[in-house]
């Protein structure tokens, strides 16, 4: 109980420091450094920064460098983006580029972002994805792998998308990289190669991160992600696109919204 006492103990003199002398992203003392200048075991320091990491404070891999956490940005997903994206299909392209719907899940503009990047490549479909977009072994889709970073140095936000290579090939815009970020999303993508996007479902799951993950996203110890496994549908009923979503669950609010129809209409 004294143990634990005593690391508890100077995680909250660690939180206080940080929060009163560090800015996010400055590198933090070594676990033998703080020992040392606090008096305590070394293990007693190492399970103080490892009480920080979990409470978001602190960043980075046991054994290596640590530094004071960059905050993630915390974002409201609703599932009537969908609609506002689709109202932005047919606006000019100087609306389209303006307006983004993930720009409005988090209240950050394109234009401010430390980093955006989309990378575009031709690969034999997941056999998952496959299945669900009703594909061949082996047949080819455009994948998007899209990733966002707010500041230096926090995690990025990322997304992958798949849409079936003959599709896709209607197109060739939807290849040139030169082109991104796409104004108007996937929805105006899909409207490029004559689809109209009928309805979207959501899929949700929970796991926990993968290390990449962690890693890449700047995911806390014991932090589930979140999993949209997001489908979409043409008006005809055809599966057009699959995109996968990891949303860790520290920053992040799903927002359902439902319109139910009058019993008197």
């Amino acid at each position: 109980m004294a143990n634990a006492a005593k690391y508890l103990e100077l995680a909250e003199q660690l939180a206080t420091y940080i929060r009163e002398e560090c800015e996010p992203g400055d590198r933090f003392p070594k676990v033998a450094d703080l020992a040392l200048q606090h008096g305590v075991a070394p293990n007693t320091a190492s399970r103080a920064v490892q009480t920080l990491k979990e409470q978001g404070l602190l960043s980075g891999k046991p054994g290596g460098s640590t530094w004071v956490r960059v905050p993630p940005v915390q974002s409201v997903r609703r599932n009537t983006r969908y609609q506002t994206e689709k109202d932005l299909v047919l606006q000019p392209e100087e609306q389209r580029r303006s307006t983004g719907v993930a720009e409005l899940d988090t209240g950050i503009r394109l234009a401010s972002m430390h980093e955006s990047d989309v990378h575009l490549d031709v690969v034999p479909a997941p056999a998952d994805v496959a299945e669900a977009l009703e594909l061949t072994e082996g047949s080819l889709v455009l994948r998007r792998t899209s990733t966002r970073r707010h500041r230096r140095g926090a995690g990025v936000s990322k997304s992958v998308s798949y849409m079936p290579h003959d599709l896709a090939s209607r197109n060739p815009d939807l290849f040139d990289k030169s082109k991104e970020p796409w104004p108007g999303g996937a929805q105006h993508q899909l409207h490029t190669v004559g689809v109209e996007v009928g309805r979207i479902e959501d899929h949700l799951t929970a796991t926990m991160p993968t290390d990449t993950e962690i890693e890449e996203q700047d995911i806390p110890p014991a932090v589930p992600v979140i999993r949209v496994r997001k489908v979409t549908y043409s008006t005809t009923g055809q599966i057009v696109e699959i995109a996968d979503i990891p949303l860790p669950a520290d920053r992040v609010k799903l927002v359902y919204v439902t319109e139910l129809e009058p019993w008197n209409g």
